[in-house]
């Protein structure tokens, strides 16, 4: 481009007046309109400066697509990948050995049944020694884990007889016993120093009462003429409650029953207990317990029911207290004697009332 085109005539300055000497050419010079005449600046060569713009466009795009990515900063899409398979959630599985826990359990009730079937001194017996056992795993958790010295051996001594005075004289024998142990226990401790003698005799009078004073009401009940059926009874329906929690709540649990007790635990599973001891109670007192109904047995079933989850949430809370998982290893798959007596324990008082108060106590 040049000024020409703006209008202005040859020989003008820059803003449009004629120069000095030279007379200006053609028709006359009209000085108001060339003073409101501006030239045109001059516009420097810009590249592509006469392309459409669509054609810069279709550059521009040539230009992304050969050079790569528009920022430096900017990395090129990677092609995808075929997507791994998603892995399959993980199956439930038990906390325990099962054909361990199975076994073991198989063994104890063969056990259980053949004393309280044939001779049942020999099953006083087995019960005997379960208490003594399950005092030693108590009183020695104690110790390790709170420094708690609950004297063993006026404990074992006096539940055992406590025990046998269940069987010989019923509840006042029972009642009897268990204040001379828990007498004995306070004396026993105060061969010992004094420091710690209060919490010492508390946890031993504690033993006295979960484990040997509520075995007593096992022994009670096979007083009766059908005691062995009632301490069958009374078995069978711990275990199928026990059975029944685990297998709803290990399917179908989903709602905690008490997290900070015993995380495991589920309300379904708390239903499943009922429902199959309700079952299984109704069945036993129809066909095992002479004089028993139907009824009957769907209330004991779920007196056990719950007195055995509250048994287990009790024993739970020891051991959570203890800082332990099981009160001992006796037992493959099940942990110690206390872990199997958590549940038994509670419910015997409650099936011996419940029978008495439904069939008498002959």
């Amino acid at each position: 481009m040049n000024d020409s085109t703006w209008g202005a005539p040859q020989g003008a300055g820059y803003w449009g007046a004629p120069e000095m000497g030279a007379a200006p050419a053609g028709p006359a010079y009209d000085v108001r309109g060339a003073q409101q005449t501006r030239p045109m600046p001059i516009v420097p060569d810009v590249p592509d400066a006469g392309r459409d713009a669509d054609d810069r466009d279709d550059r521009n795009q040539d230009a992304v697509s050969v050079s790569g990515p528009l920022f430096r900063d900017e990395k090129p899409q990677e092609p995808m990948s075929t997507p791994l398979p998603t892995p399959p959630p993980p199956k439930k599985r038990a906390g325990r050995d099962l054909r361990a826990a199975i076994g073991v359990g198989l063994g104890l009730g063969v056990l259980v049944a053949g004393s309280l079937f044939v001779v049942k001194a020999v099953f006083v017996g087995v019960v005997v020694l379960a208490v003594v056992v399950g005092l030693w795993e108590l009183t020695s958790r104690l110790k390790e884990r709170k420094g708690i010295n609950a004297p063993l051996v006026p404990l074992a001594v006096g539940g055992a007889a406590m025990v046998v005075a269940g069987y010989v004289r019923e509840a006042e024998g029972a009642w009897v016993a268990m204040a001379l142990t828990a007498l004995a226990v306070l004396v026993w401790r105060m061969t010992e120093p004094p420091e710690g003698y209060l919490k010492d005799v508390t946890a031993g009078v504690f033993a006295v009462f979960y484990v040997p004073f509520l075995a007593t009401f096992v022994t009670m009940m096979l007083t009766a003429d059908d005691g062995a059926w009632r301490v069958l009874t009374f078995l069978l329906l711990t275990v199928v409650s026990d059975t029944g929690a685990y297998a709803v709540g290990w399917r179908f649990g989903t709602h905690k029953l008490a997290p900070r007790i015993s995380p495991g635990k589920t309300r379904e599973g708390l239903f499943g207990a009922v429902g199959f001891a309700m079952v299984a109670g109704a069945l036993c007192m129809e066909f095992l317990i002479d004089g028993g109904t139907w009824w009957q047995g769907l209330l004991m079933g779920l007196a056990v029911a719950a007195s055995a989850t509250l048994g287990d949430l009790g024993e739970s809370m020891i051991k959570r207290d203890l800082g332990i998982k099981d009160m001992g290893t006796l037992l493959p798959g099940h942990g110690g004697i206390m872990d199997r007596l958590d549940s038994l324990l509670p419910s015997a008082p409650v099936v011996w009332l419940l029978l008495v108060l439904f069939v008498g106590s002959g």
